[in-house]
């Protein structure tokens, strides 16, 4: 029989307690904490043991911060049906001032961190209101993202920070931007080989089917890549060093330093850089999505644009063989995968693409074959989803109206979807987090299904490489971390 948590500011017989959660939870409010926890495993529980003992305290109030409004809608419902406490708000960017002035009065308030950063700056909250704050997805404080400020505003002050993240980055660098900006006093971690959560974890079974390109999309691939090979033997003339392999990172590594010190090499990087991206969109998402980045990159006004359109033969050719196979309905391989591979499953799944010109590919062909299929895309463009839209997308996918949701980023991020047991990768990412966040999204309750789709000969396989590279990487980053903040001996007092 379940045993429950036991709190005055948690309902009672609603949380089960988990000795893991448990003693992240406890590490969490003791000290400036990172929870490192995987997808599923019940993060926001952890949180809201944490959230309990600091209301008890009654020496202020706490903000939960998430990256986006359907997660920080999750967050909120999740704290209304759990929490023994009736002032909680719901924050975003489409409330209105007066509106988020009475909200900032709650107790317990859940928002987003862009509106969350602008009224800290407008003076619509005080930094003071507040004792706990939780940044989930805290993976993301890196940069200029609005985490990073946040944090900054409340260095100093007597509060207490606690982060949460699937994985760490795989890189040290930014795992230690992440750890410095939160002032991290130490890591709470747990993985799937945890002896005290292994009882819980479902078994995730993964396949990686390859599938060819259609001989059209290999004639497009052939001239785009002599394009690129023009453009990098113009940049290796200019003095630029570069890789036999060069890859769109190393280019887009080299702006700052054209930009201050190589000028006359501008024009073949910019357009490098374009090239890289028309590729990378042709090889992972199809004729279309291609055909559109192309339309779009024209209308802009950019270095090197224009003479790219008009006077590079073999990217005018590249583009004259996209447009007949469109007109021939010729789309990528993985499109016609995919739809046997939705056809053979009895549940519903989730399908994930990086590039939202292909959620609609995706969405009408299975449409076509009559698969009910919904998607999930974030707010930016005419296109975009509000958050009201978001919300109802996930709630019929959770009450069957849709068998499929095809979703970009905005879904791989905390999405609590328990019955899906299927999940589709339309496009392999080279990024450990993202791989983790989006394997997490199936085998919560029962065993798992994850497929990833892999053109041959692509970036595809290039990023199937590096994805499982960096996934090694992070395993081992908060043991590297932990290791670094005890050599430090950092103090409490520095954080207060």
């Amino acid at each position: 029989m379940s045993e429950y948590i036991s709190h005055k500011f948690i309902k009672p017989n609603c949380v089960e307690t988990r000795e893991y959660q448990v003693s992240l939870a406890n590490q969490a409010k003791s000290e400036n904490c990172l929870v490192v926890l995987p997808t599923g495993l019940g993060k926001t529980t952890v949180a809201l043991q944490v959230i309990a003992d600091y209301l008890s305290r009654g020496e202020g109030g706490v903000l939960f911060l998430a990256p986006t409004r359907v997660l920080t809608n999750q967050h909120y419902e999740f704290l209304k049906n759990n929490l023994n406490l009736d002032d909680i708000g719901l924050l975003t960017g489409e409330d209105t001032i007066p509106k988020r002035k009475k909200l900032w009065a709650n107790s317990v308030i859940c928002a987003t961190p862009e509106i969350t950063k602008n009224d800290l700056d407008r003076g619509i909250v005080s930094e003071d209101q507040f004792s706990l704050v939780i940044f989930d997805e805290a993976h993301r404080t890196v940069g200029d993202y609005a985490y990073s400020g946040i944090a900054n505003r409340f260095a100093g002050r007597k509060v207490r920070i606690m982060g949460m993240t699937a994985t760490l980055p795989a890189e040290k660098e930014k795992a230690t931007e992440i750890i410095t900006t939160l002032r991290i006093a130490s890591i709470a971690q747990r993985n799937e080989e945890s002896p005290d959560v292994s009882p819980y974890i479902q078994k995730t079974n993964t396949t990686w089917v390859k599938v060819d390109l259609p001989q059209e999309m290999k004639e497009i691939q052939f001239y785009l890549r002599k394009a690129l090979e023009a453009r990098h033997a113009e940049l290796t003339k200019c003095g630029l060093r570069l890789s036999t392999n060069v890859s769109l990172s190393q280019l887009l590594r080299a702006r700052d330093f054209v930009m201050r010190q190589n000028r006359r090499a501008a024009k073949p990087l910019f357009t490098a850089i374009r090239l890289h991206y028309a590729l990378n969109i042709l090889e992972s998402h199809g004729v279309t999505s291609f055909l559109r980045f192309c339309d779009r990159t024209r209308e802009k006004k950019g270095v090197g644009i224009k003479d790219l359109f008009e006077n590079d033969s073999n990217f005018i050719r590249a583009v004259a063989f996209a447009q007949d196979a469109q007109k021939k309905g010729i789309e990528h391989s993985k499109i016609i995968k995919l739809a046997e591979i939705v056809k053979s499953l009895s549940g519903r799944a989730i399908v994930f693409t990086s590039y939202r010109d292909s959620v609609e590919i995706i969405h009408s062909k299975l449409v076509e074959l009559g698969v009910s299929a919904g998607f999930l895309i974030g707010k930016a463009g005419e296109t975009g989803l509000k958050q009201k839209q978001q919300i109802e997308t996930v709630q019929k996918f959770r009450d069957g109206e849709y068998k499929v949701l095809i979703a970009t980023r905005v879904g791989e991020e905390g999405l609590d979807i328990s019955e899906v047991n299927d999940v589709i990768f339309f496009d392999n990412v080279p990024s450990s987090i993202r791989f983790v966040q989006r394997k997490g999204r199936t085998g919560r309750k029962a065993e798992g299904n994850l497929t990833v789709l892999i053109a041959k000969g692509t970036i595809d396989e290039a990023y199937y490489w590096v994805g499982q590279r960096k996934i090694k990487a992070a395993q081992s980053m908060g043991d590297k971390l932990t290791k670094d903040l005890q050599k430090s001996d950092v103090s409490l007092d520095a954080y207060f």
